[in-house]
Protein backbone atom coordinates (compact mmCIF):
# COMPACT_ATOMS: atom_id res chain seq x y z
CA UNK A 1 0.00 0.00 0.00
CA UNK A 2 1.32 3.45 -0.84
CA UNK A 3 1.23 6.65 1.24
CA UNK A 4 -1.81 8.05 -0.53
CA UNK A 5 -3.89 4.91 0.02
CA UNK A 6 -2.74 4.66 3.65
CA UNK A 7 -3.89 8.21 4.30
CA UNK A 8 -7.18 7.60 2.51
CA UNK A 9 -7.78 4.68 4.87
CA UNK A 10 -6.87 6.57 8.04
CA UNK A 11 -9.12 9.47 7.01
CA UNK A 12 -11.90 6.95 6.40
CA UNK A 13 -11.42 5.72 10.00
CA UNK A 14 -11.64 9.33 11.17
CA UNK A 15 -14.81 10.10 9.22
CA UNK A 16 -16.49 6.94 10.54
CA UNK A 17 -15.80 8.12 14.08
CA UNK A 18 -17.12 11.58 13.28
CA UNK A 19 -20.39 10.06 12.04
CA UNK A 20 -21.25 8.68 15.49
CA UNK A 21 -20.16 11.51 17.80
CA UNK A 22 -22.76 14.16 18.54
CA UNK A 23 -21.62 17.80 18.74
CA UNK A 24 -22.24 18.05 22.49
CA UNK A 25 -19.88 15.13 23.20
CA UNK A 26 -17.48 16.29 20.49
CA UNK A 27 -17.02 19.73 22.06
CA UNK A 28 -17.21 18.70 25.72
CA UNK A 29 -14.05 19.32 27.79
CA UNK A 30 -12.83 15.98 29.13
CA UNK A 31 -10.98 15.47 32.41
CA UNK A 32 -8.85 12.75 30.82
CA UNK A 33 -7.63 15.40 28.33
CA UNK A 34 -7.10 18.01 31.07
CA UNK A 35 -10.02 20.02 29.68
CA UNK A 36 -9.31 19.53 25.97
CA UNK A 37 -12.02 18.10 23.74
CA UNK A 38 -12.37 15.36 21.17
CA UNK A 39 -12.98 18.12 18.64
CA UNK A 40 -9.63 19.72 19.43
CA UNK A 41 -7.83 16.44 18.75
CA UNK A 42 -9.65 15.97 15.44
CA UNK A 43 -8.88 19.60 14.53
CA UNK A 44 -5.22 19.06 15.35
CA UNK A 45 -5.02 16.07 12.98
CA UNK A 46 -6.76 18.07 10.29
CA UNK A 47 -4.45 21.07 10.74
CA UNK A 48 -1.44 18.97 9.79
CA UNK A 49 -3.15 17.67 6.66
CA UNK A 50 -4.17 21.20 5.69
CA UNK A 51 -0.60 22.45 6.19
CA UNK A 52 0.68 19.62 4.02
CA UNK A 53 -1.81 20.43 1.24
CA UNK A 54 -1.07 24.15 1.44
CA UNK A 55 2.64 23.37 1.23
CA UNK A 56 2.20 21.29 -1.90
CA UNK A 57 1.02 24.45 -3.64
CA UNK A 58 3.86 26.66 -2.40
CA UNK A 59 6.61 24.03 -2.25
CA UNK A 60 7.21 24.65 1.48
CA UNK A 61 5.33 23.00 4.36
CA UNK A 62 5.11 24.81 7.69
CA UNK A 63 3.36 22.69 10.32
CA UNK A 64 3.82 25.41 12.95
CA UNK A 65 1.72 27.89 10.95
CA UNK A 66 -1.70 26.25 11.41
CA UNK A 67 -5.12 27.87 10.97
CA UNK A 68 -6.71 26.16 14.01
CA UNK A 69 -10.30 26.62 12.72
CA UNK A 70 -12.57 26.65 15.81
CA UNK A 71 -15.54 25.38 13.75
CA UNK A 72 -13.66 22.09 13.30
CA UNK A 73 -13.51 21.78 17.10
CA UNK A 74 -17.26 22.20 17.64
CA UNK A 75 -19.02 20.70 14.62
CA UNK A 76 -18.31 17.03 13.92
CA UNK A 77 -20.13 17.05 10.57
CA UNK A 78 -18.19 20.08 9.37
CA UNK A 79 -14.99 18.31 10.43
CA UNK A 80 -16.10 15.17 8.58
CA UNK A 81 -16.78 17.12 5.38
CA UNK A 82 -13.40 18.85 5.64
CA UNK A 83 -11.60 15.54 6.15
CA UNK A 84 -13.37 14.15 3.09
CA UNK A 85 -12.21 17.13 1.00
CA UNK A 86 -8.67 16.58 2.30
CA UNK A 87 -8.84 12.92 1.31
CA UNK A 88 -9.97 13.88 -2.19
CA UNK A 89 -7.08 16.36 -2.47
CA UNK A 90 -4.53 13.82 -1.25
CA UNK A 91 -5.58 11.48 -4.05
CA UNK A 92 -4.26 14.06 -6.53
CA UNK A 93 -0.73 14.23 -5.07
CA UNK A 94 2.44 12.64 -6.41
CA UNK A 95 4.44 10.99 -3.64
CA UNK A 96 7.79 11.46 -5.39
CA UNK A 97 7.47 15.25 -5.67
CA UNK A 98 10.08 17.01 -3.58
CA UNK A 99 9.16 19.54 -0.90
CA UNK A 100 10.80 21.62 1.75
CA UNK A 101 9.62 21.58 5.36
CA UNK A 102 10.30 24.07 8.12
CA UNK A 103 11.59 22.37 11.24
CA UNK A 104 10.47 23.69 14.60
CA UNK A 105 12.64 22.54 17.49
CA UNK A 106 12.67 25.52 19.84
CA UNK A 107 10.03 27.51 21.68
CA UNK A 108 12.15 30.65 21.30
CA UNK A 109 10.73 32.94 18.60
CA UNK A 110 14.14 34.46 17.82
CA UNK A 111 15.67 31.12 16.80
CA UNK A 112 15.85 30.49 13.09
CA UNK A 113 13.95 27.44 11.88
CA UNK A 114 15.80 25.08 9.54
CA UNK A 115 14.40 24.38 6.08
CA UNK A 116 14.64 20.65 5.40
CA UNK A 117 14.33 18.62 2.20
CA UNK A 118 11.51 16.10 2.01
CA UNK A 119 9.00 14.58 -0.36
CA UNK A 120 5.23 14.47 -0.48
CA UNK A 121 5.43 10.74 0.25
CA UNK A 122 7.53 11.32 3.37
CA UNK A 123 5.19 14.05 4.59
CA UNK A 124 2.16 11.83 3.94
CA UNK A 125 3.86 9.18 6.07
CA UNK A 126 4.31 11.78 8.83
CA UNK A 127 0.66 12.89 8.57
CA UNK A 128 -0.49 9.26 8.76
CA UNK A 129 1.65 8.52 11.82
CA UNK A 130 0.48 11.74 13.45
CA UNK A 131 -3.16 10.80 12.81
CA UNK A 132 -2.65 7.30 14.28
CA UNK A 133 -1.13 8.83 17.41
CA UNK A 134 -4.03 11.21 17.93
CA UNK A 135 -6.62 8.54 17.12
CA UNK A 136 -5.19 6.51 20.01
CA UNK A 137 -5.87 9.45 22.31
CA UNK A 138 -9.28 10.06 20.73
CA UNK A 139 -10.23 6.43 21.48
CA UNK A 140 -9.39 7.03 25.13
CA UNK A 141 -11.46 10.23 25.08
CA UNK A 142 -14.44 8.53 23.41
CA UNK A 143 -14.38 5.85 26.09
CA UNK A 144 -14.13 8.47 28.86
CA UNK A 145 -17.00 10.45 27.32
CA UNK A 146 -19.18 7.34 27.35
CA UNK A 147 -19.93 7.33 23.62
CA UNK A 148 -22.02 4.14 23.22
CA UNK A 149 -20.40 2.32 20.32
CA UNK A 150 -17.57 -0.08 19.78
CA UNK A 151 -14.50 1.21 18.00
CA UNK A 152 -12.47 -1.15 15.85
CA UNK A 153 -9.57 -2.29 18.03
CA UNK A 154 -7.10 -1.36 15.25
CA UNK A 155 -8.07 2.33 15.19
CA UNK A 156 -5.23 4.34 16.71
CA UNK A 157 -2.75 1.49 16.40
CA UNK A 158 0.26 1.69 14.07
CA UNK A 159 0.29 -0.81 11.20
CA UNK A 160 3.63 -2.19 12.44
CA UNK A 161 2.10 -2.86 15.87
CA UNK A 162 -0.89 -4.61 14.32
CA UNK A 163 1.47 -6.80 12.29
CA UNK A 164 3.59 -7.49 15.38
CA UNK A 165 0.53 -8.41 17.44
CA UNK A 166 -0.62 -10.79 14.73
CA UNK A 167 2.77 -12.49 14.72
CA UNK A 168 3.06 -12.32 18.50
CA UNK A 169 -0.36 -13.93 19.00
CA UNK A 170 0.62 -16.71 16.65
CA UNK A 171 3.70 -17.45 18.75
CA UNK A 172 2.08 -16.76 22.13
CA UNK A 173 4.05 -13.56 22.85
CA UNK A 174 2.77 -10.16 23.95
CA UNK A 175 4.29 -6.83 23.11
CA UNK A 176 4.22 -3.65 21.10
Amino acid sequence: MNCIEGNRQIIEQITKLLEVIDNQTYAKPLDIFKGSTLGQHFRHILDFYLCLLKGTKSGVIDYANRDRDPAIESDAQYAKATFQRVSDSIMQLLEADMMQVYGDFSNQSYEQRPLLQSSIGRELMFAHDHAVHHLAMIKIGIDAAGVPFNIDSNVGVAPSTIKHRYGAHASGENGY
